[in-house]
């Protein structure tokens, strides 16, 4: 199975080289001719304390602009942000085998998107719980022992996401999903009340998960989000943990998230520390959008998408401040 890999960010980058370590006939591409110089330079390098260390000196890497329509892939792992994603994807399809397909593995709703405008025979949908860090460009840290959740966005099973599986499997753990979109809503989950909350207040979830107004903002978060889930109806699928907070044991199940996703330093911190636009429209904002246009009450993630949208403006800073904000905000709609 040939394989390109477009965005060798964190995520992109750790499973590039996991795959290139595995043997995989694959390749990548860069944003642009200088980043992919950088990398053909420095190679790919991953440790951390999952998947152990592997180091990929040689590797097959052009900007993504340079790749011509010759170029016949059987997989298309497409690991960009979500704005990059849906401008870049249908590009992609020009650079298809017969039978190929592309796998966004975004956040949200991007695979659904591409597969409205590009045809379901071309995209399947996937996600990640990887917990990956770009420390400098081909550097990456792998802080847990994720995998890539990947399926049919229709539901079942079908062969070829069997085969992509497989072909997958030899460089990072990936299960099939018969229920991919409430896999991609569980994970959503997560991204709204534990990446996005750690990312305002610049610290991992162990760290805020410390305070009260941490507390506080991430049970509201999660409630909130998980009502517009069940209220389009979807059906929740169990990923690190069981997507509904049992109420007699909610205090371990938030500690069953803590283990996992703890100690994790949110990519959108990383985004705001390179001065990049985060995905909060495809993160809380979808939630919010979704909740407004189905009457559910959504303060604390339109709250949440707003205060993203200042730092992203360089109006404020993520910092500690912003948890108790959004727990002043929390307490005054309780009044």
């Amino acid at each position: 199975m040939q394989m390109l890999i477009v965005g060798i960010g964190a995520l992109g980058g750790t499973i590039a080289a996991r795959a290139i370590g595995a043997g995989l006939p694959v390749r990548l591409a860069a944003r642009n001719t200088e980043s992919a110089e950088v990398l053909r330079r420095s190679g790919l390098r991953v440790s951390g304390i999952a998947g152990g260390e592997v180091q990929a000196d040689t590797i097959d890497v052009a900007a993504f602009e340079d790749y011509g329509k010759e170029k016949q892939f059987d997989l298309i792992l497409l690991a960009t942000k979500a704005q990059e994603a849906l401008k870049v994807a249908p590009c992609l399809v020009g650079l298809l085998a017969p039978e190929g397909v592309i796998l966004p593995i975004q956040n949200g709703g991007v695979a659904r998107a591409l597969a409205d405008r590009l045809g379901e025979d071309r995209i399947l949908g996937g996600i990640s719980t990887l917990g990956a860090t770009m420390v400098e460009p081909g550097v990456y840290e792998q802080k847990n022992a994720g995998h890539l959740p990947i399926g049919e966005l229709a539901g079942g099973v079908s062969e070829r996401v069997e085969q992509v599986a497989r072909a997958l499997g030899r460089a990072i753990e990936v299960k099939v999903s018969s229920n991919l979109t409430g896999a991609i809503w569980s994970k959503l989950l997560i991204n709204c009340s534990v990446t996005t909350l750690g990312a305002l207040c610049s610290q991992t979830m162990r760290q805020y998960m410390e305070t009260e107004s941490g507390n506080q903002v991430f049970r509201r978060t999660y409630e909130e989000t998980l009502s517009v889930t069940l209220a389009i109806g979807t059906r929740l699928e169990r990923l690190a943990v069981d997507p509904i907070p049992p109420a007699e044991q909610y205090e371990s199940w938030v500690e069953a998230i803590i283990a996992f996703y703890g100690d994790v330093k949110p990519s959108m911190l990383q985004d705001f520390e390179r001065h990049r636009k985060t995905e909060i429209d495809f993160i809380n904002g979808y939630v919010a959008t979704l909740g407004h246009a189905s009457g559910m009450p959504v303060p604390m993630n339109a709250a949440i998408t707003e205060l993203v949208h200042q730092i992203e403006r360089g109006v404020i800073q993520p910092a500690p401040a912003r948890m108790n904000e959004l727990a002043e905000q929390a307490c005054k709609r309780t009044e």
